[in-house]
């Protein structure tokens, strides 16, 4: 069995996640996170809160979170309009 530590401290929209591997950050609100792991990795998180539904892409140890932003806000303009469609 594997042991694990995890803690995260935030500040507003700011959040700082320090574990086994190191310090990482995030930033974003309930429902939508876009951050850098601590072991480099960039990552865009999107969920439905309180559902347990979510999406989650990751991407490679690159410098720039701008191709994880425009592929998040791709997803949740289609999500929304998905939803105003089934609403309507």
């Amino acid at each position: 069995m594997g042991f694990f530590f995890r803690k995260s401290l935030g500040r507003g929209p700011f959040r700082i996640n320090l574990s086994k591997s190191g310090v990482g950050f995030s930033l974003g609100m309930r429902g939508l996170r876009i951050g850098r792991s601590a072991k480099g990795r960039t990552y865009t998180r999107a969920s439905l809160p309180g559902t347990g539904i979510g999406w989650q892409k990751s991407g490679g140890k690159s410098g720039c979170l701008m191709p994880l932003v425009l592929t998040t806000v791709t997803v949740l303009t289609l999500a929304a309009a998905a939803v105003r469609a089934v609403v309507a």
